[in-house]
């Protein structure tokens, strides 16, 4: 069984370092559109603009950018919720309260200085936007590794919409899955828009 997990560990890194050294090569006006892109796609959701509370996250590095997306849902009345990176790698919530709210957290990201919710706020979300590196046709995301989103992921229930947000090329054939690796419902993709998963 250690063996196992140790091989699923191996080939989940090396798909990571795969899609990261993809993003990375990508130009950074060709990152910008995309992220502009996905923006669009995932406002146009009829249930996001339906959801009262929206668990996002603001994007780092080469990740598909979610500052405007954030900022949007914000300013058309959703209560958006961020997460705070804690210790022990479970993620709190607090509020987003516009981008003069968000301070410097740990690992390079911004989080909001908002007090903290509680990690079960997700729970009570309408909809869950997730970051990922890749994601295939069954729902199972690659991360970056750190397991902080598989262990938020499964306090959301069975029906909220979980979007992940990708690049084009980042809908693949399989991702190497452990069991406690939780799964999307839809992508969120420049070029594709949002595709439902699992795939027929």
């Amino acid at each position: 069984m250690a063996a196992d997990e140790a091989g699923v560990a191996e080939r989940k890194a090396a798909l990571r370092r795969q899609v990261v050294t993809a993003r990375a090569r990508m130009p950074l006006p060709e990152r910008e559109a995309a992220g502009r892109a996905i923006r669009d796609h995932v406002l146009s959701m009829p249930e996001v603009a339906a959801a009262g509370t929206i668990a996002a996250y603001y994007s780092v590095g080469t990740e598909p950018a979610t500052h405007s997306l954030v900022y949007a849902l914000w300013k058309r009345g959703s209560y958006v919720i961020l997460p705070l990176l804690l210790p022990d790698g479970d993620l709190d919530w607090a509020s987003y309260e516009g981008p003069d709210s968000l301070v410097p957290g740990p690992r390079g990201l911004l989080q909001p200085g908002e007090p903290p919710r509680g990690i079960e706020t997700v729970s009570r979300a309408d909809v869950v936007l997730a970051p990922a590196v890749a994601v295939d046709g069954a729902g199972y995301r690659l991360g970056r590794g750190g397991g902080s989103y598989d262990r938020a992921l499964a306090r959301v229930g069975e029906l909220v919409p979980l979007i992940a947000l990708v690049y084009d090329a980042e809908l693949v054939t399989q991702v190497p899955v452990a069991g406690h690796d939780q799964r999307v419902r839809a992508v969120a993709r420049p070029a594709h828009g949002i595709t439902r998963l699992p795939l027929p």
